[in-house]
């Protein structure tokens, strides 16, 4: 955990639902209760501000949004009256559509901008770890990729360049880590299993951490299933009983199923509407454990 946690970014990414949001606040409150400086990014999809907001002691968030970016990026490289017309939203529309990918670039960018301790655009305090909430699994991977496309295709130039050096920290295992997060069922699992390849064909990296995310506990064994089917009748709570017992045994076929894959580690199903603070952090120390 600590090798972790010592990184300047973590990408948590996983299929949509699995509760991939879940556990990159864990990993947040992890990092912040060993006196780490963290933020948590994820990527603005309904006008939320591009802002750094402290929502816990030591732990921060931001939304981070590819127009904003833009006009980072364009005030920091071109300044004046000149960044502020190509940051009209007209010609930022023009640019990207222009640049397949340039969302991407200019979203992990400010990423990368974040995490980095002496040479910010933006910002006087650094973080100590910077956590990304990433988008699932497939456009994850794309992310990750872009900047070295945009240094192969640019070659030279001020976008290179940057690109240059955003790809060379993605791909540095001390400085950028990599958290792939599935839930117990089929599709997430063959999901998961299908990035981890492609991730090592491509990047040539593996993730640093597979967690199987809202595992059903094993409350009862087999013998005891068997009692209560001979007795249960129409009892709703033992035939409630048979069920969950059946669940819990899918759940671990699958987690069986992945680490035959790679290595995995679990964090149990919660039976409540809402996941609220005493939740994550009931979680977060039992994700520190287990990544131990």
């Amino acid at each position: 955990m600590a090798f972790l946690l010592d990184k300047r970014l973590v990408f948590v990414t996983g299929k949509g639902g699995v509760g991939k949001t879940t556990v990159a606040a864990c990993l947040a409150r992890v990092a912040a209760r060993r006196g780490k400086r963290v933020i948590v990014c994820e990527i603005a999809q309904d006008g939320r501000p591009h802002d750094e907001v402290e929502i816990e002691p030591n732990i921060h968030s931001i939304a981070v949004d590819p127009e904003t970016a833009m006009r980072e990026y364009l005030s920091d490289q071109v300044g004046g009256a000149m960044s502020k017309l190509m940051t009209s939203s007209r010609i930022f529309t023009y640019l990207a559509a222009a640049a397949p990918g340039m969302r991407e670039l200019l979203t992990i960018g400010k990423v990368w901008d974040l995490a980095q301790l002496d040479q910010r655009r933006t910002g006087d305090t650094p973080y100590d770890l910077v956590l990304l909430d990433a988008p699932a699994t497939g456009h994850a991977l794309g992310m990750l990729r872009t900047p070295r496309t945009f240094r192969d295709v640019a070659r030279v130039g001020p976008i290179s360049r940057q690109a240059g050096r955003i790809d060379a920290f993605l791909s540095d295992p001390e400085l950028t880590g990599i958290v792939a997060v599935a839930a117990p069922e089929e599709m997430p699992i063959n999901e998961t299993i299908d990035f981890i390849d492609a991730l090592g064909s491509d990047m040539a990296i593996e993730p640093d951490a597979v967690v199987v995310n809202g595992v059903y506990p094993d409350r009862f064994r087999n013998a005891e299933i068997a009692a209560i089917e001979r007795v249960g009748g129409n009892s709703p709570a033992l035939r409630a009983a048979v069920a969950e017992h059946r669940r819990a045994r899918h759940h671990r076929n699958q987690v069986q199923r992945l680490r035959r894959r790679t290595g995995a580690l679990t964090l149990p199903f919660l039976f409540e509407e809402q996941v609220g603070a005493g939740a994550l952090d009931d979680l977060s120390r039992i994700l520190e454990a287990r990544l131990r």
